[in-house]
Formats: structure tokens, sequence, C-alpha cells
């Protein structure tokens, strides 16, 4: 990771949500921040007031704007005290990084699910992929929102990976539901207005992030009543149907040439009890993207195996959109089924290859042995 100030806690990372970026920077003590970018300030504020209170910052800046500027300065103050009146806070100190768009054609990414507060394996893993033209992490990287510093995995894991030189793709996962603090990772994380769930363009990529939230009913002992998600799915299936009826602004646009989704689990397959939910809801998730989106790939993580699923698969269920590519063997336990990677004590994630035709889709594990590779036509 470059050498960063002393009050980052990582180096800035540029989250892709919409047809913006999201600049994220953790921090260790109480600071102002904006961002520069070609010559126009995007400060972290609420109505005019700066955000100080604070351990993670935002800037949203335009997608078009930083992708031909080529590079971002973060600028900010160290708050000693912040008073009705004269507040002290220190001079203004910048922070510059160049930054790499993804451009139109061919690419290359790495894709990260359930680390379970894992940084190391996780990063090595996508290090012995390659160069990447962008990244995307989806779901369970911490192993529970308990502790607010777990929030930190995720921005750690985009860090030294990304450098905040290029893009990241964020979704979050179930077990990111978990604790006292779930009900603040919006505050953490990249999303649209608040919501987990949303499209996204990089160059010629056309992306949309689903979030089918906990895996099992509400009413679930482990939840404590403190879940709603089978009403939070449905909002999610009139998101769906929103983005339908903009499709020219959308995946119908005439310079998109990929078209991605990315959800932490894979809601094509049926799962035994208590995992069997919203059977209905998937079904219509699966018919709006199969017969109106038309989506090349579905990425997903949550199953902790690695594992390529076509249309009329045994576990094609709901009627899947596309081939779905489950992209994540975190170490827990070795695969028993034929067609599976999981080696226990090696994390695993995936690389693809955008290619004419297709996706050369790699499961990469971090002590850098390819575990199983296959072309994906389109």
């Amino acid at each position: 990771m470059k050498q960063i100030p002393e009050c980052f806690a990582t180096t800035p990372i540029v989250y892709a949500v919409g047809k913006s970026y999201q600049i994220m920077v953790p921090v260790t003590r109480e600071t102002l921040m904006w961002a520069e970018v070609g010559g126009k300030c995007f400060y972290d504020d609420v109505n005019g007031i700066m955000r100080s209170n604070c351990t993670t910052h935002r800037m949203t800046v335009p997608m078009e704007l930083l992708n031909a500027a080529g590079e971002y300065k973060i600028c900010y103050r160290i708050v000693n005290e912040r008073k009705p009146y004269f507040s002290d806070v220190s001079e203004a100190f910048e922070y510059y990084s160049v930054f790499y768009a993804v451009k139109s054609g061919n690419a290359r990414f790495f894709h990260i699910a359930d680390a379970h507060n894992q940084i190391d394996k996780p990063v090595a893993a996508a290090k012995a992929f390659g160069d990447i033209d962008f990244l995307v992490l989806n779901g369970d990287l911490p192993d529970h929102s308990g502790d607010i510093k777990n929030f930190t995995t995720i921005h750690r894991i985009a860090a030294e990976i990304t450098n905040g030189e290029k893009p990241v793709v964020f979704s979050r996962g179930n077990h990111d539901m978990r604790g006292i603090y779930a009900e603040n990772i919006a505050e953490h994380t990249p999303t649209d207005n608040g919501k987990s769930y949303y499209t996204f363009r990089l160059g010629s990529i056309w992306g949309m992030v689903l979030d089918c939230g906990e895996d099992k009913p509400d009413d679930h002992a482990e939840y404590g009543y403190t879940i709603c998600c089978e009403d939070f799915r449905k909002r999610q299936t009139a998101f769906i149907n929103d983005v339908i009826a903009h499709a020219e602004c959308e995946y119908a646009s005439e310079d998109v040439s990929r078209k991605l989704i990315f959800c932490h689990a894979p809601f094509s397959e049926k799962n035994r009890a208590p995992f069997d939910i919203e059977e209905e809801t998937y079904g219509e998730w699966c018919r709006l993207l199969k017969e109106y989106v038309k989506p090349d790939l579905m990425i997903c993580g949550h199953v902790h195996q690695a594992y390529v699923t076509n249309v009329g698969d045994a576990l094609d269920a709901f009627g899947q959109p596309c081939t779905v590519v489950v992209g994540s063997a975190p170490g827990s336990s070795n695969a028993t089924v034929e067609g599976r990677v999981g080696v226990k004590g090696v994390f695993v994630g995936t690389g693809v290859e955008l290619e004419v035709g297709g996706f050369n889709v790699k499961f990469v594990g971090n002590d850098s042995k390819e575990y199983m590779k296959t072309n994906i036509k389109i």
C-alpha cells in the first residue's frame, strides 16, 4: 500500500455507483475533508456543514470528470477542537493520487467475497491473478458488524489491491447485517442515497448490484426480530422494474457492450430449509433480468465454494438469466462436490477477463495456484 497520511486508515478508495464515483477515506482521527478533481472541489458535507464527527469520509465526484482528469487530490484539515465559535483546526494538507479509468472494450477484474475479516489472503489471491482494471467486493468482507472497526476490513482489502488508483464495486453480504453497527454500514460503504442496490457504469460495462439481505426468514430466532428483509427485497423488485422502464439510460445505452450482475447470494438457486426463502421474489428477479435486461454474466459469493452454473443446469431453480459464477472459497473447508473448488486454508477468488465473444474465468488462490478456469461464451 502507498505511503499515506498518519490520519488515514487506508488510501482513499474510489467506488463506482451510478454515473459517479464515491471517494471514501477511513480516518483515525477527526478531520474535515474534500476532494479536488479537474479544478473543482467536492466536499464531505451535510447541507453546507463539513463533516468531522465520522470515521469514514465520502466525496461524490462525476465519473466523466474523474475519468478525464486521471488524478485527484484529497484535501483535509485536522480538527483539534470543534467549537461553536473559532474551532481549532490545522492548516490544509493534500494527498495526491493518479486514477486509471476503465476503458471501453476488454477489461480484467477480480472478485472477492466471504473474506470474513481475512485481509492478507484475499489480497494475495488478487495479486496472483495480476493487473486488473477494477475490483469487485461482493459481501461478507467483515465477519459481522458487531465491531465498527470491522468496516475497515472492506477498505483495507480495496486499498491494498487498488491503492485508490482503480475503481471498486461493492455489494453487501448477509453477515454484514449482523451486529449493533449493521444499521450504520451505509455510512462506511458506497450506496445510492443510502440504498445498497444500484446500477453503475465502468467503460462500456453496465452493471447492477442487488442485495438479498439475510438468508433465512425474518422471524428466524438467529436475528432476534432485528431485520425486515422481505419488504426490502420487494423494494428491489420495484427497482429492477424502474431500471427496465429507463433502459435507454441504463443497459440499453448504445455504448454498453457488457452487462454484469453482482449479488452476494446466488438467488437463482433453491436452498434447503430454513434457507428456502422468497422463492417467488427471486423467481421474479430472474424473470425480469432474463426477459428484459439479458445480462451476460452474474457473479455471486456466499456459498464458500467456487463453481459455475449454466442456464438449465441442476442448480438453475428459478430460470437464471445467464451463466452464474459463484466465485469465492474462503478456505474454511475442502469442496466435496465435483466441479466445485474449495481448499482448506486457501482463499480462492475469481479473476475475470472480458474478451471478444465472452469471458475467461479463473479461480485463483492466495497460494498463486489456478484451481480452475473456464471460457464462457455469450
